[in-house]
């Protein structure tokens, strides 16, 4: 779900600037709709975590945007690696999907350890 909002978002970038290094707006539009769902997915459906006060949702959404930022990176090195040598729209989304996929496997491991693990205590 994360992945196609984030896709979706940069659909949506691209329908309204196509111009020269569009692709940035649309990476930068795609990653905040994209952390924004997937912490309030894997919040809920991953990790399992039930209600709690605004303070506890606070500092766990600035760890999980922290623990955001290298794995970031990795997808979009990898949407621009794939939208530079292919030039199509459907490389830049292969490479995507494929630098998304990487980036949550290892922000899973990061999460689980560095934020659903300590933003409550």
């Amino acid at each position: 779900m994360a992945m196609m909002a984030n896709i979706g978002a940069q659909i949506i970038s691209f329908s309204i600037y196509h111009g020269p290094h569009a692709i940035f707006p649309a990476m930068a539009a795609g990653t905040l709709v994209g952390v924004v769902v997937k912490y309030l997915l894997d919040r809920r459906w991953i990790f399992h975590q039930g209600r709690a006060t605004l303070g506890v949702h606070s500092r766990t959404f600035s760890l999980y945007s922290l623990t955001a930022i290298p794995t970031t990176g990795i997808f979009w090195l990898t949407e621009w690696a794939f939208d530079f040598y292919g030039g199509t729209a459907a490389w830049r989304y292969t490479g995507a999907v494929i630098g998304l996929t990487i980036g949550y496997v290892i922000k899973y491991q990061l999460d689980r350890r560095f934020v659903f693990g300590v933003a409550g205590r």
